[in-house]
């Protein structure tokens, strides 16, 4: 039976270097949808806030315009 020594060499002894570049360019792209989709979720929530935010800006402009035709009555 091997030592926990001579396991760990043979599965470097296995990885060749175009597995070892494959993996981290893998690991590299995965990163990199994850930080892309993380930007895309703070871009909606930052574009729900200001839709939200618009909203109420026009209601405001809708109400104050029933209160100024009030007095025309």
């Amino acid at each position: 039976m091997e030592n926990n020594n001579d396991f760990l060499d043979n599965i470097d002894d296995n990885d060749t270097d175009d597995e070892r570049g494959e993996s981290f360019e893998q690991n590299t792209n995965i990163e990199s949808l994850e930080r892309a989709e993380k930007k895309a979720a703070v871009q909606a929530q930052k574009n729900l806030l200001a839709r939200k935010r618009i909203d109420e800006l026009m209601e405001q402009k809708r109400l104050k315009e029933l209160l100024d035709d009030e007095n025309d009555w």
